[in-house]
């Protein structure tokens, strides 16, 4: 359950989208390293173990958007090309929210450190996540590995 302060920041964050914008696009990437470990944050302004993404500004695409969130959210290269996997109705969000989630390839250019928006990251083996790890993360991670059917919703 996310708290108080997640669930204002998020309304107010999707207020101010709702005005500036139709429709609100979002991409998020399951990051692996050449080990086959995973790629997870942990926000400073909501609870839990998150895969890196955020927002499509206008005027971007979304493999600009990608690449601009894996750089900043872990200081991530993309190696080669990365595999669009599904496009999910972010409900819990909003009525207007969709995300693009993406599964690649990367490299880290320097280790991420702390700061105002990223409080941790790091890989991880998909057999040692973290504890706290959202529930949306564990069910992406577990279609794509095909152990569960890919949903139409966040």
């Amino acid at each position: 359950m996310r708290n108080w302060r997640a669930r204002l920041v998020t309304r107010v964050l999707h207020t101010w989208f709702a005005l500036s914008r139709g429709m609100t696009l979002g991409v998020r990437a399951a990051a692996f390293d050449a080990d086959g470990r995973v790629f997870l944050v942990r926000h400073s302004y909501v609870p839990g173990w998150h895969m890196p993404g955020g927002g499509v500004e206008r005027g971007e695409t979304f493999n600009q958007a990608l690449t601009k969130e894996l750089r900043e959210e872990g200081n991530l290269e993309i190696s080669g090309q990365a595999e669009l996997f599904a496009v999910y109705f972010n409900s819990g969000t909003s009525r207007r929210d969709h995300v693009a989630f993406y599964r690649c390839t990367v490299r880290q250019t320097a280790p991420k450190r702390a700061d105002r928006e990223i409080v941790e990251s790091g890989f991880f083996a998909l057999d040692a996540l973290p504890e706290g790890v959202t529930a949306a993360t564990r069910r992406r991670l577990e279609e794509l590995a095909g152990h569960r059917a890919v949903s139409e919703t966040w």
